[in-house]
């Protein structure tokens, strides 16, 4: 059995079920493709986001270098066109610096609102609804 919460029942910020959001790489807190959570991601891992360079470069200067492959931890490295579960608050502070990629509305979690406002995500939509 799967330490993962179930998926079923998830819901994005459309609120319709939340779908998959990237096998490869494989994303997610779980590393199961969805941008669900639980009280252990304590990241808020909810946001699924397509990559761009210029948000890569914007995280690595800010301490977490989404780039470099990491083999110890499973971790092959983001480039850009990626699609990756970000967490909510870094998607935020990139959003209000001006380098926030852009979002899988349907595969971004409902929890991401209560960081994010919903217009924030609309407006940098790779899915406009």
């Amino acid at each position: 059995m799967s330490d993962a919460p179930a998926k079923t029942s998830a819901i994005n910020v459309l609120g319709t079920p939340l779908v998959v959001c990237g096998t490869d790489p494989v994303t997610g807190f779980y590393r199961d493709g969805c941008c669900h959570t639980d009280k252990r991601d304590a990241g808020t891992h909810t946001v699924c986001a397509e990559v761009t360079r210029e948000f890569l470069e914007y995280s690595r200067s800010r301490g977490n270098d989404l780039m470099t492959p990491r083999p110890e931890f499973g971790f092959v490295g983001l480039k850009p066109g990626d699609r990756w579960c970000l967490c909510a608050n870094r998607w935020f502070e990139a959003w209000q610096a001006g380098k926030a990629p852009g979002v899988v509305l349907e595969a971004t979690h409902q929890r991401t609102l209560q960081k994010v406002p919903f217009e924030a995500l609309k407006g940098c939509a790779v899915d406009p609804a």
